[in-house]
């Protein structure tokens, strides 16, 4: 998504340009038609606008759903930011044993398996669906960093945090997410029956997984479920049906003036084709937040913010730095 605090116009129209460039193309079609043919073909403009006041109602419905799926989906990362935290915090201060070298590495491992299951979930919900847009991520330039880092697959992104054997009996399952919090749920109940954590402790780890769980659903069921496909239909219909008017109603505005009327339709027209055209495309890339896209939620960053925290919690080495925001993007 973009972090700077404005898109600049011309990025604005750059994101845009289709529907003003063919609104100018089409408005200057009509207004030629118009100018050699002698046809009274104006439309009165109180119609039209009836029908625009229709579009712009639908047009805010539509973007109110979208922001929401985005707002939603932005919750449930901070949800998963807080949990993480506090599961490793957990895992770090309530596992007890005599020997500090043995403690220290099985919590190791059991929150790195944690930051393994971020990894996978962020992995699994940046995969295309057949509704979302169809641009290639790989061609995404202005942020080369997420492009590299999208193209790897996920055996090599999980090999830090987990170890061959566990990677083996993962790699076939359809939600490799979901698997890993299975394995630490029977990590846990293996602690409890060595003595290393007391039952209230054990129950009260359990809840965190079971929150982790949650978030893990509720980030796929705005995944694989789109905002339906007959509201996002009918707004670009009916768009297309508005705009298509437009110009028929501009010439009976501007007609008057003989000698501006070509000038002034024109311009017009294509600017508010192009506005409407422009709060369906917002609505449109809003929906997905989590699509490899340029405005999608930045959840990649939020990984490694989480992988960062945690292995700082654990006096790590070598630990990763931020992924930089690139060209105003972070991601």
């Amino acid at each position: 998504m973009y972090v700077k605090r404005h898109y600049s116009f011309w990025m604005t129209v750059k994101w845009s340009k289709k529907p003003l460039l063919y609104g100018i193309l089409y408005a200057a079609v009509i207004v030629l038609v118009f100018e050699i043919t002698f046809l009274e073909f104006t439309l009165p403009w109180e119609p039209i606008s009836v029908i625009g006041i229709a579009v712009a109602f639908y047009l805010g419905f539509k973007n109110n759903s979208s922001y929401d799926r985005t707002w939603e989906a932005r919750k449930i990362w901070g949800s998963i930011v807080n949990n993480s935290r506090t599961f490793t915090t957990a895992i770090l201060t309530m596992v007890e044993t005599k020997d500090a070298a043995t403690a220290k590495e099985l919590k190791k491992k059991i929150v790195y398996r944690h930051i393994a299951w971020v990894h996978a979930l962020n992995h699994t919900l940046r995969k295309k669906r057949t509704w979302e847009h169809p641009e290639d991520p790989l061609k995404m330039i202005f942020t080369p960093t997420f492009r590299d880092n999208y193209s790897k697959e996920l055996s090599e992104i999980l090999a830090h945090f987990i170890s061959p054997s566990e990677w083996d009996n993962l790699k076939s399952k359809s939600n490799v997410a979901a698997q890993i919090l299975k394995t630490q749920s029977e990590t846990l109940q293996k602690l409890k029956e060595d003595g290393l954590v007391s039952d209230y402790k054990h129950v009260w780890l359990h809840e965190i997984i079971g929150k982790l769980y949650d978030d893990q659903g509720m980030c796929e069921r705005i995944k694989n479920f789109p905002l339906p496909r007959q509201y996002a239909s009918v707004a670009l219909w009916m768009n297309y049906v508005f705009c298509a008017l437009i110009p028929f109603g501009m010439l009976n505005i501007f007609e008057g003036s003989k000698d501006l009327y070509i000038w002034l339709t024109i311009p017009f027209s294509a600017l508010i084709i192009w506005i409407f055209f422009l709060m369906d495309r917002i609505g449109d890339y809003s929906e997905n937040p989590f699509e490899p896209a340029y405005n999608s939620l930045p959840i990649s960053t939020l990984s490694r913010s989480i992988e960062i925290d945690l292995r700082e919690m654990l006096d790590d080495d070598n630990i990763p730095g931020q992924y930089p925001v690139e060209n105003g993007f972070s991601m």
